[in-house]
């Protein structure tokens, strides 16, 4: 560039700042329109250049025009697209520093932290933090000694927009990588909020829950409860992470309680049946019961640590789960969890001759036949008289269990 394009382009740009400090403003929304239109992706050395090196000052601008304008919300939007444009630029660290140093990360926390602004504008918001948290490690910690992890973790649980609850969760899972400080925070944080949410963000906040406890040497004991009251979901995507969080967790300190927790959910207490009642109208949907899809999911989840570990196999049968796997079995309310139980029982028979000859006997040769024919088809192939003698098994596997496991 010449020295007379230079001077042109400095004229330029001090002619442009001078309008927007004495512009309304309905002015400087068109001249964010124009900004937006004319250096959308460009690098920071583009839009050097394009502001003769004094970018900066426009940005510092842009930052204190937001956070005295931000709560009557008719700018938001396009002020946090402007600041996206610095902050996504290539080779942006300078931008990053200049807006950290002038308040800018609290800022955009102060949006979040406000439940009557518009849900868009939170979602470029959290787009913009995700930026600063990509940007690295210092800007992760920085952002969490900001109070991060605590708004955006309260953002979550108060949003129903899956846009939201999709951008939050990355956000989070962005500040957990490579930022071992504050991992245990967040860990923690959303074990706390996921009995409280809505359930489009369960599935985000155990995936979440999951990628966070790879990174951690121990489990803390507050997951088990709210992990396998997940089980109970209607949604089977919340379902699906659940149970390959609880397969991860038997690598950590909470097994016995996870393992105790999914036998104990084969067989629901009486108390847990009174306070959700069965209505004609839950057992035509065939699922819709809370107690009766978590026993389900538990059976599927006892299977498969059956399947994948034979340790895990002797340490279930010691808890009973043969008979509560035959009790569930003449549960005639639900079908999938006969299914379930039926399969998880298939396995175990399968497995352990001695155990076999037990349920044959409860179940007499007529009917143990067609379990091992067809596992999952077995429960339409009983009569009332022989659910209820499921029901009432009384199987007692003790003395099979230590003959079994004295001859591995």
């Amino acid at each position: 560039m010449s020295a007379q394009e230079q001077q042109a382009t400095i004229g330029k740009v001090l002619s442009f700042l001078r309008e927007w400090d004495r512009s309304d403003s309905m002015v400087r929304y068109r001249l964010l329109n124009t900004f937006l239109t004319q250096n959308a992706e460009k690098t920071s050395y583009e839009l050097e250049v394009e502001f003769a090196q004094v970018a900066s000052l426009f940005l510092a601008r842009l930052t204190t025009w937001m956070r005295l304008t931000y709560m009557s919300t008719t700018f938001l939007g396009l002020q946090l697209r402007a600041i996206g444009v610095f902050l996504s630029a290539s080779n942006h660290d300078q931008y990053l520093m200049e807006f950290l140093e002038d308040g800018g990360v609290h800022l955009l926390l102060d949006i979040l932290s406000h439940s009557q602004l518009k849900q868009d504008d939170k979602a470029i918001t959290l787009r913009l933090l995700l930026t600063v948290s990509n940007a690295g490690h210092s800007y992760k910690e920085f952002i969490c000694e900001s109070h991060g992890v605590k708004v955006i973790v309260e953002c979550l649980a108060m949003s129903n927009s899956a846009d939201i609850l999709q951008i939050a969760g990355t956000v989070l899972e962005s500040l957990s990588h490579g930022n071992p400080k504050y991992q245990d925070e967040i860990y923690k944080s959303l074990i706390a909020i996921i009995a409280c949410v809505s359930a489009k963000a369960h599935q985000v906040i155990l995936h979440i829950l999951h990628t966070v406890q790879l990174k951690l040497k121990t489990a803390h004991p507050s997951i088990v409860a709210p992990v396998l009251d997940m089980l109970g979901s209607l949604h089977l995507q919340v379902q699906h992470e659940a149970i390959n969080l609880i397969l991860d967790l038997m690598h950590y300190d909470v097994k016995a309680m996870l393992l105790s927790g999914l036998v104990a959910l084969l067989r629901p207490k009486k108390e847990d049946m009174q306070q959700h009642p069965i209505t004609e109208e839950m057992i035509k949907m065939k699922g819709s019961f809370p107690v009766f899809v978590q026993q389900a999911a538990a059976a599927k989840t006892i299977r498969l640590l059956a399947v994948k570990d034979q340790e895990l196999s002797y340490e279930l049968l010691s808890l009973g789960v043969i008979q509560h796997l035959l009790h569930m079995m003449g549960n005639r309310e639900h079908t999938d969890a006969q299914i379930q139980a039926s399969l998880a029982l298939e396995h175990f028979v399968r497995s352990f001759p001695e155990i076999r000859e037990h349920v044959q006997r409860v179940m007499g040769s007529t009917l143990f036949a067609a379990f091992m024919n067809k596992a999952d088809t077995f429960y339409m192939n009983m009569d009332e008289r022989q659910a209820e003698s499921l029901l009432l098994n009384q199987v007692n596997i003790s003395q099979v269990l230590d003959r079994n496991k004295s001859n591995c």
